[in-house]
């Protein structure tokens, strides 16, 4: 299960995020007045981006009159308190470290916010994620299922299409599969292995060093 290049999604893959993304959310709900959502709630909403993850958490969705203006209160409250409680899982940086200290190409490619995305890559893995792409469909990029964050990835890193991807759930299965690559679901993140393997995974790990 050796490779060159590494393709990381971001939120639970590298990074348990769930605690901050749930502290904005319900934040934006209770200031407009909206009821609040659980953590598990929140866990089964993230995946497709946060518009997406709004989408779910207010009521009626973005047909909610007030569905902008709680967005809006979300995105900021998450710009400024992404890194409250978030934090790599264990063992991710040491397996980080150790790849590319053989000389493996590393990045990664989220559905957050491009800002959010790259702050917190360059926060936790300076020395080891290359490059870090974000959610940016006005340059043109789409967010993932499409291929187009994967495709800008291997552009970025200046290699070919030898590489692999790592994710947690069903969006990162077609991801990979979209971009022409094999996929590593893995099995400490916000999905589980039942629901991997409905949604067509093929290769679990349990632990990052299992990537070495």
């Amino acid at each position: 299960m050796k490779y060159q290049t590494y393709i990381f999604d971001l939120d639970g893959t590298l990074l348990d995020t769930l605690g901050d993304l749930a502290a904005s959310v319900n934040y934006a709900l209770r200031t407009h007045g909206m009821p609040e959502h659980s953590i598990d709630d929140v866990r089964r909403f993230v995946g497709n981006g946060v518009r997406k993850l709004m989408e779910r958490a207010v009521p009626q969705g973005a047909g909610n009159p007030a569905f902008n203006e709680t967005f809006d209160a979300f995105r900021e409250h998450y710009m400024q308190h992404s890194l409250d409680t978030t934090r790599p899982y264990d063992g991710v940086s040491e397996t980080l470290a150790a790849l590319k200290a053989r000389g493996c190409r590393l990045a990664v490619v989220s559905n957050k916010m491009m800002a959010a995305t790259q702050e917190l890559c360059h926060h936790f893995f300076p020395d080891t994620i290359e490059v870090a792409i974000g959610e940016n469909e006005a340059q043109g990029i789409r967010k993932k299922p499409a291929p187009d964050t994967v495709f800008e990835a291997l552009r970025q890193l200046g290699v070919g299409q030898e590489a692999v991807y790592v994710g947690d759930s069903d969006v990162d299965i077609q991801t990979a599969a979209n971009a022409g690559l094999p996929c590593i679901s893995v099995l400490w993140g916000f999905r589980d292995r039942d629901f991997l393997l409905q949604h067509g995974a093929k290769t679990f790990i349990s632990t990052p060093s299992e990537l070495l």
